[in-house]
């Protein structure tokens, strides 16, 4: 078991959860920010090498199924922290009608097909996470009702409804890093 890996993966998903869930709390109170853009913008990149550690996690028990949502998720998170970074760091600071132009073209179309691969993605690898056990069950199925819940509410405008999806998301990818961060502990003792 690549615990190495798994670590690094682990402190890939606190990060993430981190600079997922505090901007959103604060954006509860303030609205959103420069700062707090900056940091959901730049926290998505952490996402990847955190769903491999969940998948290493996993692997020996989720078979082929567990590969496929993998798979696909690793590809809709990749689109899905593309998004992120383009519309917090990029998006956030353009006027309202350059956005308002430049989503109505083909980026739209992109947008939305990235998510849906992004959405589709994530309830395959929560299917396969309930499938396999080998996560607790409420953080496996938060895993696909919150990431959902949080693409489909990312046209929604800031609010409080937005800001505990995105608490709720960081407290879903802490445990789930948490459960993988015990499994390295038991793996280390092993030659």
């Amino acid at each position: 078991m690549p615990s190495p890996l798994l670590r690094f993966g682990v402190v890939c998903g606190l990060i993430m959860a981190l600079s997922v869930g505090v901007p959103g709390a604060v954006e509860a109170f303030t609205g959103e920010t420069t700062v707090t853009s900056l940091v959901l913008g730049l926290g998505v990149a952490f996402g990847p090498p955190a769903l491999t550690a969940f998948h290493l996690r996993q692997s020996e028990v989720s078979g082929r199924f567990g590969v496929v949502a993998y798979a696909v998720n690793m590809i809709g998170l990749t689109l899905f922290a593309g998004i992120a970074f383009a519309l917090n760091l990029v998006v956030y600071f353009l006027d309202e009608a350059v956005t308002r132009e430049l989503l109505q073209g083909p980026t739209r179309i992109v947008l939305l097909g990235g998510t849906a691969v992004f959405v589709a993605g994530t309830v395959l690898f929560s299917a396969a996470m309930l499938r396999a056990g080998v996560f607790p069950r409420v953080p496996a199925a938060g895993y696909g009702l919150t990431l959902t819940a949080l693409a489909a509410g990312a046209s929604l405008p800031d609010g409080v409804l937005t800001s505990l999806l995105h608490v709720l998301v960081a407290a879903t990818l802490i445990w789930l890093s948490l459960s993988v961060r015990r499994s390295v502990r038991r793996y280390a003792d092993r030659p």
